[in-house]
């Protein structure tokens, strides 16, 4: 299915558009627009993702999996406090934070982190206040008071435990034929999870074991909570976003099952539509206190299986850019970026895209599609196409955005470079930071200096499964808060 508005038609015969190879070997691959020889650009990408996919060693390694653990524990810690966490729950694990995109969510609200300066790794964590799976559980997702794509969340119907339970996290509307509903809030329940991983923490901090990471930042940034972990020589960012998690194909998408998609024959349908969430964001007119996003992260994952390294790391390098070059106002997320991306792979050819050598043919028609979603002012959202994720933006700041990008176009390279050097700056920071922590040899703050000598059985098992952990794909959990302990986290179809 090709997007409304992301259209072949009104891109690719662009004079601006990527160009082609020149016919019978006629001279160099160059970009119209630019100037710039496509083999130039393709070498600067690539010089990019050597610097952006960092290697981890063992001892990296190790240090993601100590973080990881903590996080984890640190949740059944909060799922005891008042019982209000699912008991067996099931989280979803991103490689990069929110502010990278992999969730469709308002950047507004959160505090501003470079990698480098603040940390050195990134995770999003979502983590089910509510876990609908039972199919017979009856759900009321009321879309009458949202815009399309987002929805409040009435727990009329759940048993009258779950109400008692979650009651203090919900808005509360009395009707006139003397029944109340209770509408599960996003804000009320950041509200909680956020005292709650604050209390824990606080705890913990009063008890600290050896090898026990340090708090180094807890932090609210609007709904998503934010914790800074330093582990050995790193720094992890997590960002913990309560959700619900559903199983099973909200209406409002199914349309979007009826057409042809890139995915066809690579994975299936059931792997692609196994669940959905509910994210704490609202519409720009919506009600902050009632209004949530459907979020289709879970599928997300899945269909990342399917798109080419070359478009990836084309994706990546564009995302790099507009970060930094359309941070303010923020309008434009990378997750836009991600969507126009999904909507490309619908549009074009998997033998195209599929094109060892076409990295640069690929940034350059991101650019261009973003350049004529802001044009339009229309970006539909790539599981709702009539979802417009852009259709809130003024005039003014659209055209702003729109000749920021221009500028891009007419110098792809030049950008493309500056890129680079901040990946190079953010990596000798951290470089710095493990020289220092390594020559000063000096135990965590938070670990017991009386225990030196005594042995941490648990890290050292799980040391050698660490030496095959790919820290860079998502990852689905399963956990236990009783017994955090058991392997519960999976890398594709393998399991740890």
């Amino acid at each position: 299915m090709a997007a409304p508005v992301v259209s072949a038609g009104s891109l690719g015969n662009s004079p601006t558009a990527a160009g082609g190879r020149l016919p019978h070997g006629g001279g160099p691959d160059l970009d119209f627009r630019s100037g710039a020889r496509m083999e130039d650009l393709n070498r600067l990408i690539q010089e990019f993702s050597k610097h952006d996919q960092r290697e981890y060693d063992d001892q990296r390694a190790l240090e993601i999996h100590t973080a990881k653990d903590f996080i984890f524990s640190m949740l059944g810690m909060v799922q005891k406090l008042d019982q209000k966490l699912p008991v067996a729950n099931e989280y979803l694990l991103l490689s990069g934070g929110v502010r990278e995109g992999v969730v469709d969510m308002d950047l507004d609200d959160l505090n501003v982190y470079a990698r480098g300066t603040d940390y050195d790794m990134d995770f999003t964590l979502l983590v089910p206040a509510l876990k609908l799976h039972d199919r017979n559980q009856p759900v009321t997702l009321d879309m009458r008071h949202s815009a399309l794509g987002h929805s409040w969340l009435s727990l009329r119907l759940f048993d009258e435990g779950t109400i008692n339970k979650w009651k203090d996290c919900c808005t509360i509307v009395d009707h006139i034929n003397g029944t109340t509903n209770y509408f599960f809030s996003p804000t009320l329940v950041a509200d909680w999870f956020y005292q709650s991983i604050s209390l824990v923490l606080l705890e913990v901090q009063k008890k600290p074991q050896r090898g026990m990471p340090k708090v180094e930042k807890v932090e609210r940034n609007g709904t998503i909570i934010s914790v800074i972990l330093g582990v050995g020589s790193s720094r992890m960012l997590y960002d913990i976003v309560p959700v619900v998690s559903f199983k099973g194909w909200p209406a409002v998408a199914q349309s979007w099952l009826m057409e042809n998609h890139f995915w066809d024959g690579k994975i299936t349908e059931e792997e692609v539509i196994s669940g959905f969430y509910l994210v704490p964001a609202c519409s720009f007119k919506g009600r902050k206190e009632n209004e949530w996003r459907l979020s289709f992260a879970r599928s997300e994952v899945q269909l990342k299986k399917c798109i080419s390294s070359s478009l990836m790391q084309a994706y990546q390098a564009c995302k790099a850019i507009i970060i930094k070059l359309l941070s303010r106002p923020k309008a434009v997320s990378p997750y836009h970026l991600r969507s126009i991306m999904l909507w490309a792979c619908d549009r074009l050819p998997s033998n195209y895209l599929s094109q060892d050598d076409f990295s640069a043919h690929f940034l350059l028609g991101l650019i261009d599609d973003l350049q004529h979603c802001l044009v339009n002012k229309m970006c539909p959202n790539y599981f709702i196409p009539q979802c417009n994720m852009l259709e809130h933006l003024c005039d003014e700041t659209a055209m702003l955005h729109a000749r920021k990008l221009s500028s891009v176009r007419s110098d792809p390279a030049e950008h493309l470079r500056t890129t680079i050097e901040h990946a190079k700056a953010a990596n000798r920071l951290t470089v710095e930071l493990q020289w220092r922590g390594s020559s000063t040899n000096l135990p965590s703050p938070q670990s017991d200096a009386g225990g030196e000598n005594q042995p941490d059985d648990r890290l050292a098992k799980k040391l050698q499964q660490l030496v095959t952990e790919n820290p860079g794909k998502s990852i689905s959990v399963f956990i236990n808060p009783d017994d955090v302990t058991r392997p519960h986290f999976r890398i594709d179809d393998k399991f740890f």
